[in-house]
């Protein structure tokens, strides 16, 4: 039996995942029955073109706040939070402190480039 390996990982956004679906979707003209279950759900939470989530992203990242890594802004590009509140609760699921200061500006960027 082969065994599987994992050669890389890295995170994905909603918005990736769901322009991946569409490419397989594209090249194998269906999706399988897990596939479909995924883009039905990405269909009702995906907010942002990929365009804007690119841009999004590397805003957030140019903020240069310490020990904030992509995985960090990838749940926050999928939960898009606009508060103070929400983005220290996104935090607080990961082992490490941000400020309030880094906080709001998060939520602002977040705010100004999500309608």
């Amino acid at each position: 039996m082969n065994t599987i390996r994992v050669l890389s990982e890295a995170p994905v956004t909603m918005v990736e995942l769901s322009e991946e679906l569409q490419k397989i979707k594209k090249r194998d003209g269906e999706l399988n029955f897990r596939a479909n279950k995924t883009e039905e759900y990405l269909t009702q939470f995906v907010q942002l073109k990929p365009s804007e989530a690119k841009e999004l992203f590397k805003k957030i990242q140019e903020l240069n706040i310490p020990r904030l890594k992509d995985d960090h802004i990838t749940k926050m590009m999928d939960i898009l939070p606009k508060t103070v509140e929400e983005v220290k609760s996104i935090i607080s699921s990961y082992p490490i402190t941000v400020s309030a200061e880094n906080c709001k500006k998060i939520a602002d960027i977040v705010k100004e480039n999500v309608r």
